[in-house]
């Protein structure tokens, strides 16, 4: 299984694909002028890996984005794909193509020609870009729409042409640009189905870019957040919501409660919760997820339990789930459980204390 380099100050975790290294990124750091963007900053992304950037605006994602294509250049450090040095590359020599968060669809071309266009500046062979193109749409299930302007096109149609533009040359990495944050809610989840099902079947690539920590989750292979140009953890979707690194991967991947407490002799108190740990004593900080907490009426314990009683403070309808907000000892804790109707006054709650994870400040 490929390692994933990482900065020194990153939590990491390995490609869960057991193909070669595609890409690597070897310790870029990025300025503006006295701005720094990034910093210090290594990956590695492994052949056939969907791995998202995620992070808040300014956070250094789209500008790694760009690095990767050849639209930016690296104050310091290297960029390498499959064993050759990419970064001193023009951006047209790179086996990268982009699809942007505005897909740059040229209005007066057919999508065919839009599809085309890329292979006629690449000097392709006249005979070979027809049927270059004709797979290309047919990947994308566009092929019926060949003769079609963009303007005739729906948000989802003219995304699938923008892929398809991207894929007609044949590159090793698909760099995505935020593609969907212009499409409605219901047609962003259909084409996430559909961005994930066709990187499955085309086994390319792709490192996407979001600042949608839902998308990221429902997307990747694994997830690269990041916070103020540096790395924070790169993890699958899965470890970077069980187990969060860090209180800002907590805060920014889903929702959390952070309990500051003191450990003694196995014990973590938090207020008036207290839980067994085998962790040394002193202070500690622990996240704990609003669905780790659970109503006694609802749900067993096991004898090992932070039982604990709560008053409600504020209860939000969500359909399948209810979203509560509780005060117990003076402390406020948000908690999601199986939606069951009104509450009121004081109830018994629960988290099992494998729930509550130890989390550092920042990484």
């Amino acid at each position: 299984m490929t390692e994933l380099a990482s900065s020194s100050t990153a939590i990491a975790a390995a490609p869960t694909h057991t193909g070669t290294v595609l890409l690597e990124v070897r310790n870029v750091a990025k300025r503006f002028g006295l701005r720094e963007v990034l910093t210090n900053l290594s990956l590695q992304i492994a052949s056939g890996e969907f791995l998202t950037l995620l992070g808040e605006s300014g956070s250094g994602k789209t500008t790694l984005l760009r690095l990767v294509a050849g639209f930016e250049q690296p104050t310091s450090g290297e960029i390498w794909m499959s064993g050759e040095r990419l970064d001193t590359l023009p951006p047209y020599k790179r086996r990268v193509n982009t699809v942007f968060q505005h897909y740059a669809l040229f209005p007066h071309l057919s999508v065919a020609d839009n599809v085309a266009y890329g292979l006629r500046v690449t000097g392709a062979p006249p005979a070979e870009i027809p049927p270059r193109v004709k797979a290309a749409l047919e990947l994308v299930k566009m092929q019926e729409y060949a003769a079609t302007r963009p303007s005739k096109l729906s948000g989802g149609q003219q995304q699938r042409v923008a892929v398809a533009r991207a894929l007609v040359n044949r590159p090793q990495l698909l760099l995505l640009d935020e593609p969907l944050s212009a499409l409605d809610a219901n047609l962003r989840k259909q084409m996430q189905s559909e961005l994930k099902s066709l990187q499955r079947e085309l086994g390319i690539t792709f490192l996407f870019v979001t600042h949608d920590q839902e998308e990221a989750m429902a997307l990747s292979d694994r997830i690269a957040l990041l916070r103020n140009g540096s790395l924070e953890q790169v993890a699958s979707p899965r470890e970077i919501y069980v187990h969060p690194a860090t209180s800002y991967t907590a805060q920014f991947v889903g929702q959390t409660n952070l309990l500051r407490a003191a450990i003694r002799e196995g014990i973590a108190a938090a207020g008036n919760l207290n839980w067994p740990v085998t962790l040394p004593d002193g202070p500690a900080l622990f996240s704990l997820r609003p669905d780790a907490i659970r109503l006694a009426s609802q749900a067993a314990a096991t004898p090992y339990a932070a039982r604990f009683r709560a008053r409600i403070r504020q209860q939000i309808f969500s359909g399948a789930t209810e979203q509560l907000e509780i005060e117990t000892g003076g402390q406020l804790l948000r908690v999601r459980i199986p939606a069951r109707g009104p509450l009121s006054g004081e109830h018994e709650f629960f988290f099992e204390p494998t729930d509550a994870i130890p989390v550092r400040e920042r990484a």
